[in-house]
């Protein structure tokens, strides 16, 4: 017999008219359900996955400290920059209980972690975006954090990975957001010209003024599996054009058939890639 046919979840049985004790139950958070192939997994077996269903290699969203710790050598992590927070600068309805709202579910202050650590001995500046605070959409702070992470970086001479996961700008700061795309591309130019290495992981999704600026200004563009990639999103687009999208438009994989990124990577052999990539560019160094 199937495990799932006599083991219910615990709030199918408060549903049940059987109420026996002996009733065995599996927690909810115990399994999760892929979204792509709807198998059910243990939690565990995918938290030990990176986040990736065995099943469909379907990439669930990582959390950004995770990301880090996942990337980064063991205790390397130095966080910059993280007192800094958002406030409702233009007094906009209802912001004030969106950021409370948004720290208590993100445990963080920003949509963004900035720090330096090293990867395989190397040492790199990461950004690394949060989806769990108000979907890793760059307001004032957000664009000013990641704008001093690049300043940091081209300061002491270092390579910078930026993991990108957002919705776009924030529209609760009007304008003042808006304004952090020329902010942060103004810093990553400066990088670029002190002849340092910028490398970005486009994660799910990635689009809007995220995508406008830094996201795609990478001197080496990598994505994650099936990540949504875009500007403005598939459904306001075919709304927009009265015309249906091609199949797979704005993932990864679309993007890279048409030259905007240099390569899809699986989570599982990202950290590989990077420390290979940072040893390239440090061997390039030594010998110039």
């Amino acid at each position: 017999m199937d495990l799932f046919t006599f083991i219910k979840p615990k709030n199918e049985l408060e549903n049940s008219e059987d109420t026996n004790d002996n009733t065995p139950f599996v927690p909810d958070e115990m399994w999760s359900k892929c979204p792509s192939c709807g198998t059910l997994l243990l939690t565990t077996d995918i938290e030990e996955n990176l986040r990736v269903c065995s099943k469909c290699n379907h990439h669930f969203r990582m959390g950004a400290r995770e990301r880090i710790e996942v990337t980064a050598d063991r205790d390397s992590f130095r966080e910059m920059d993280a007192d800094f927070e958002s406030t409702n600068i233009l007094d906009f309805p209802d912001y004030d209980a969106k950021l409370e709202k948004s720290r208590k579910k993100s445990g963080e202050r920003e949509s963004v972690i900035c720090g330096e650590c090293t990867i395989d001995g190397l040492r790199t500046v990461i950004v690394s975006m949060n989806a769990e605070f108000m979907m890793g959409s760059m307001g004032t702070v957000t664009g000013d954090k990641i704008t001093r992470a690049f300043e940091y970086a081209t300061e002491n001479r270092l390579p910078i990975i930026v993991f990108t996961v957002s919705g776009g700008a924030r529209m609760q700061e009007g304008i003042l957001s808006l304004m952090q795309m020329a902010k942060t591309s103004g810093a990553v130019k400066m990088h670029s010209d002190a002849g340092l290495l910028y490398i970005t992981v486009l994660t799910d999704p990635t689009s809007g003024g995220v995508t406008a600026s830094f996201a795609m200004e990478g001197d080496i563009i990598l994505a994650e599996p099936k990540a949504l990639i875009a500007f403005a999103g598939p459904r306001v687009i075919e709304q927009t054009i009265r015309q249906k999208l091609p199949r797979d438009f704005q993932t990864a994989e679309f993007v890279q058939e048409k030259g905007f990124v240099d390569k899809v990577v699986d989570r599982r052999y990202l950290r590989k890639t990077l420390s290979d990539l940072l040893k390239i560019h440090n061997r390039q160094e030594a010998e110039e």
